[in-house]
C-alpha cells in the first residue's frame, strides 16, 4: 500500500484535488494544518459541525476554520476548504469519505488554475467600504483565443481558460462527444428525464430536450416527473416494531452487495405504512432500467457515478412526498459542476442499450462459473433464493444487473481465479469494462469476523460485467476457473 498512488474516489484523495488543498494552505494556512474541499459553503458547514461533535476534538476552535473562495462578481463561493491541524486528518477523511460531499477533479483543476491567476480569491473586508474586494481579475468562458467579455461571465464559470484543455474540450466538442459548456444546464436537464423515466431508448440531447418528451405512463407514480430528481436493510424488524420502537426511515439496497440478496421490498413496505417511517431503495445494482421500486419506496437513491455513466470518468418519490419535496427544495444545492454534467449527459446517451448488453453478459459469466466443480457459490440475483423479491419489480424487458460474487471450494483456488482472471482489477462497479475484485478483502480487511456472521466469505471474488464480447469473457473465466483447478491440486 505504501507504493500506492491512487484509487477510486471515495478511498483517496483525486491528486488534482490534494494539489489545490496544498495551494490554498499555504496561502491561507500554516505548515501544521491540511485542507478538505467542498463545493459550497453549506457543505464545509457541516464538515466542521462533524469535527465539533468529536469527543476527541478539543484544539482551539479558531483553528478550524472555512476559506471560502469566490469568482468575478459572485455572492457564493464555488470553493469552501475546511482548514484543520493535520493531527485531525483522519476525522476530515471520515467526514469526506461518508458524506459524499467533496468537489470533482475537474472542478479542482480549474478552480486551481484560476486560483494560482488571481481570478478566485476570497473576499476581504476594507475598512470604510461596505463591499469586499473582489479577485484580482475574472473569469473567463472558453479557449484563450476566444476570451471576450461576454454577458454568460457574469453567471458561474463555464470553461477552463488554461491551454492544457484546450485541445482536449476542442475535439470533444468538435466531433460531437461532448456538449459546449455553456449547455451544462441542458445537459442536467437530460440527465434528470432519463431517470425520471421520460427516455426509454438511446437518444441524443437535441431529442432528448424536445417538449413531447414526458415521464412515461409505465411509472405508476402520481406527479412524479423530471422535477423530482436530484443530482446528488425484516423478522428482527418487525418485532422490534411490535414492541414499541420507532425509526424514522430504513434504508436497503436493492439487490445487496456483495451477496445480491433481494429484500422483501412489499413487507418493508407494509410495515413502513404501519409503523410510519420511510423506505429508502438504493438500487445502483440493480438500476432504473431493469427494476420499477418507486411505488413501494419514498425515496430511491441511484449512483450516477456507475453504470449510468459507464465510463468511470464522471461523478456524479410516496407517502411523504409533499414533506420530501419541500424540504428537499430548502436545503437542496446545485453543486453539480458543469463539466462534470456535460461528461455525464454524454456518457449516458446509450445507458439503455448498455444495460441490456450487461445483463447478457453477466448470465453468461453466471452460468460458466456455476457450471465449475471447483465453484462454492456463484451469488447473482437470477439464481439468488430471493428471486422471487427482485422479480416482483423488474421491468418487462428488465435483467438481473452486471454484478455477480463467487466463492470457491478453497482460498487458493479463489486466489488463482482472481490473479489469472484477465480483466481489470479494481473496487469500482458499472464501468464499460469488467472489473474483478477481491471485495472482502478491500472493503473490510479490519472487520473480517464481522462480515463472516452475515455469510459474507473473506476469499469472495466480485465481478463487475462489461460490455465486452460475450465469448471473449467466458473464455477468459474458464481460463482463470482451469488456472484455480490447478491450483487447488496443489
Amino acid at each position: 500500500m505504501s507504493g500506492t498512488k491512487g484509487g477510486r474516489n471515495g478511498f483517496f484523495v483525486h491528486k488534482s484535488i490534494q494539489a489545490f488543498a496544498e495551494t490554498i494552505v499555504q496561502r491561507h494556512g500554516s505548515p501544521s494544518e491540511q485542507a478538505f474541499l467542498f463545493p459550497s459553503h453549506a457543505i464545509a458547514d457541516c464538515c466542521l459541525q462533524f469535527f465539533r461533535a468529536q469527543q476527541s476534538f478539543s484544539d482551539d476552535r479558531k483553528t478550524l476554520r472555512i476559506v471560502d473562495l469566490y469568482p468575478n462578481d459572485e455572492e457564493k463561493p464555488i470553493i469552501s476548504a475546511v482548514l484543520f491541524q493535520s493531527t485531525h486528518a483522519k476525522a476530515a477523511k471520515a467526514f469526506w469519505q461518508h458524506s459524499g460531499g467533496g468537489i470533482s477533479s475537474r472542478r479542482a483543476e480549474y478552480c486551481h488554475e484560476a486560483f494560482k491567476d488571481g481570478r478566485l480569491g476570497v473576499k476581504i473586508p476594507i475598512i470604510g467600504v461596505g463591499k469586499p474586494r473582489k479577485p484580482a481579475s475574472v473569469l473567463y468562458k472558453g479557449p484563450k483565443r476566444y476570451q471576450k467579455r461576454q454577458s454568460t461571465d457574469e453567471q458561474s464559470p463555464r470553461a477552463g481558460p488554461f491551454d492544457g484543455r484546450d485541445y482536449l474540450q476542442f475535439v470533444e466538442e468538435r466531433f460531437g462527444r461532448n456538449l459546449d459548456i455553456s449547455m451544462a444546464d441542458q445537459a442536467k436537464l437530460a440527465i434528470r428525464k432519463r431517470i425520471a423515466g421520460a427516455l426509454t431508448a438511446d437518444v441524443n440531447l437535441q431529442e432528448t430536450l424536445r417538449p413531447t418528451h414526458s415521464p412515461t405512463p409505465t411509472a405508476h407514480v402520481e406527479v412524479f416527473s423530471e422535477d423530482d430528481i436530484y443530482l446528488y436493510p425484516c423478522d428482527n424488524l418487525e418485532t422490534r416494531c411490535q414492541d414499541g420502537e420507532r425509526f424514522l426511515a430504513l434504508f436497503c439496497e436493492f439487490p445487496g452487495n456483495p451477496l445480491l440478496k433481494t429484500p422483501d421490498l412489499r413487507r418493508i413496505r407494509s410495515l413502513a405504512d404501519r409503523y410510519d417511517f420511510a423506505v429508502v431503495v438504493d438500487e445502483t445494482i440493480s438500476n432504473f432500467i431493469n427494476v420499477h421500486v418507486l411505488p413501494f419506496a419514498d425515496v430511491v437513491v441511484s449512483s450516477l457515478t456507475k453504470v449510468f455513466t459507464g465510463e468511470c470518468n464522471v461523478m456524479g418519490g410516496s407517502r411523504y412526498y409533499k414533506r420530501l419535496k419541500e424540504a428537499i427544495k430548502a436545503e437542496y444545492e446545485d453543486n453539480y459542476w458543469p463539466e462534470d454534467a456535460v461528461f455525464m449527459e454524454r456518457n449516458s446517451r446509450d445507458f439503455v442499450s448498455r444495460i441490456h448488453r450487461i445483463n447478457e453478459n453477466a448470465v453468461a459469466i453466471c452460468d460458466t462459473l456455476r457450471a465449475s466443480r471447483i465453484v462454492k457459490d456463484v451469488y447473482y440475483p437470477k439464481y439468488s433464493p430471493t428471486r422471487a423479491n427482485y422479480d416482483y419489480f423488474r421491468t418487462e424487458n428488465g435483467g438481473y444487473g452486471g454484478l455477480l460474487s463467487v466463492t470457491f471450494k478453497s482460498t487458493a483456488q479463489a486466489i488463482a481465479f482472481f490473479d489469472q482472471l484477465d480483466t481489470a482489477k479494481g473496487p469500482s462497479l458499472g464501468t464499460n469494462f469488467t472489473l474483478c475484485s477481491p471485495y472482502v478483502i478491500l472493503a473490510h480487511y479490519e472487520e473480517l469476523d464481522w462480515t463472516a456472521q452475515f455469510g459474507v466469505e473473506a476469499d469472495l471474488v466480485r465481478l463487475s460485467v462489461g460490455l465486452e464480447d460475450t465469448n471473449e469473457l467466458t473464455t477468459k473465466v474458464r481460463k482463470a476457473l482451469q488456472a484455480a483447478e490447478v491450483a487447488g491440486r496443489s
